[in-house]
């Protein structure tokens, strides 16, 4: 099989959104539907990571709440103009690919669930927190597969793009003086 950086990305990007949907049904099957707003809790590790089962309408830290539907035609937007310049990416180091393929995977899967007519929300089911002396827990917000993939995809962009600086920077200086003895 030719595996073209197109196949790759693709691969890659199904892989995710299959290990995306998988994960958001056993917890729907563990915790039970999301109903009215209603949140499922189970503790694994008291006071650091619980599987909870929150139906987010909103974007990331539910920003934009109830803005389902807008935010699925943002994340439509953003998955047809990243493939239509996704070359100008680094799309011929594998890490290019694995970075593009993990974004289109984590924007479809996020997208599935907001299509979804009998879900209508993204399904967020990971939580990491801490337990404060009054017992009140902060953390960081539930989150899924797809949100994790878009985000080791856009911080291997970032690092893709900071070695890429890195080398025209080194490539730009100017030869060392040759000294005349």
């Amino acid at each position: 099989m030719n595996w073209t950086p197109n196949r790759r990305m693709a691969v890659i990007a199904v892989v995710a959104f299959a290990l995306d949907q998988l994960t958001k049904y056993l917890a729907l099957q563990y915790l039970g539907p999301v109903q009215g707003g209603a949140s499922r809790e189970h503790t694994v590790i008291d006071g650091f990571f619980k599987l909870v089962l929150w139906g987010n309408t909103g974007a990331a830290w539910s920003m934009f709440h109830d803005s389902n539907e807008a935010l699925a035609i943002v994340s439509l937007v953003a998955l047809l103009a990243l493939f239509i310049w996704r070359h100008k990416f680094d799309t011929s180091t594998w890490i290019g690919q694995l970075s593009l393929g993990l974004i289109f995977g984590g924007i479809v899967g996020n997208l599935f669930d907001r299509l979804d007519p009998h879900r209508a929300q993204v399904i967020d089911f990971l939580r990491f927190y801490l337990r404060k002396r009054s017992g009140e827990e902060m953390g960081f917000p539930a989150f899924n597969i797809a949100d994790s993939a878009i985000c080791v995809g856009v911080g291997l962009l970032i690092l893709l793009s900071w070695k890429r600086d890195a080398e025209l920077k080194n490539s730009q200086k100017p030869e060392a003086a040759v000294s005349s003895q």
